[in-house]
């Protein structure tokens, strides 16, 4: 700790340390609890895809891949279990570096950062999922029969959900670089342009290749930055000097 209070870059690591080895022992141990579960989630987890598929089941191509897809099922299930919890630990990393009156947010932070992300993982499973296998799995007529690898699903599922559930924290991260001072709303009204550029990117980037799929994401990210403008407006401490004086 150095003399005026403030921590130490090694101090930072140290915590920021601290917070990895708890979150990753949470996602352990919701692991193992869903792991008592995973053929439940497994079914879960392939229900998008399923209509589409011949006995609604996926392929597997060597005798490892069942195995190995139940453990991914339930390390993704974890994560998103064990999301309050992990976003804690986020809370306990940045807290340092806010002033003490900003400090009293801990628990928005908590209840809002699970509360999107959840929405994130949702959003892409009951809405952006079925337009997008409905899409491309009946492109060019209905000849032709999907052979479907469950690693290559897994994959896609896993990679895209997180994406999603990600995305959606984007109103929460600039909040909190609002509160820190490193950004404030005119700054976010000034890049707008290149902001929708930079998420219609992301947005064909981490999509099913079809454009239901990429706007799906798109408008809901446009609508996120947007909201993301008032809180940063509300909670920035430019703001709050102004309230104050």
């Amino acid at each position: 700790m150095s003399e005026d209070g403030s921590q130490t870059l090694v101090e930072h690591l140290a915590d920021l340390r601290k917070c990895l080895i708890r979150s990753l022992l949470a996602i352990v141990a919701g692991f193992c609890a869903c792991w008592i579960f995973s053929e439940q989630i497994f079914d879960f987890i392939r229900q998008p895809i399923a209509p589409f598929l011949k006995d609604g089941g996926l392929v597997f191509t060597a005798p490892m891949d069942k195995f190995l897809a139940h453990i991914k099922v339930c390390l993704l299930a974890s994560v998103i279990v064990s999301c309050p919890f992990w976003m804690y630990q986020i809370w306990l990393f940045i807290a340092p570096g806010l002033y003490e009156k900003e400090k009293k947010y801990g628990v928005a932070f908590i209840f809002s950062g699970t509360f999107l992300f959840l929405t994130g993982v949702s959003f892409v499973y009951f809405i952006v999922y079925p337009m997008a296998f409905d899409f491309l799995m009946n492109f060019a007529g209905g000849t032709d029969t999907a052979m479907i690898t469950i690693s290559e699903y897994l994959s896609f599922f896993t990679t895209t959900t997180l994406v999603f559930g990600a995305a959606f924290e984007m109103p929460l991260i600039l909040t909190l670089l609002g509160m820190m001072g490193v950004i404030d709303h005119h700054f976010l009204i000034k890049i707008r342009r290149y902001a929708i550029v930079v998420l219609a990117a992301l947005s064909a980037l981490v999509t099913p290749p079809d454009v239901i799929s990429m706007f799906a994401m798109l408008v809901p990210l446009t609508l996120l930055y947007e909201v993301s403008i008032l809180l940063v407006k509300t909670f920035s401490r430019e703001e709050s000097k102004d309230l104050v004086s």
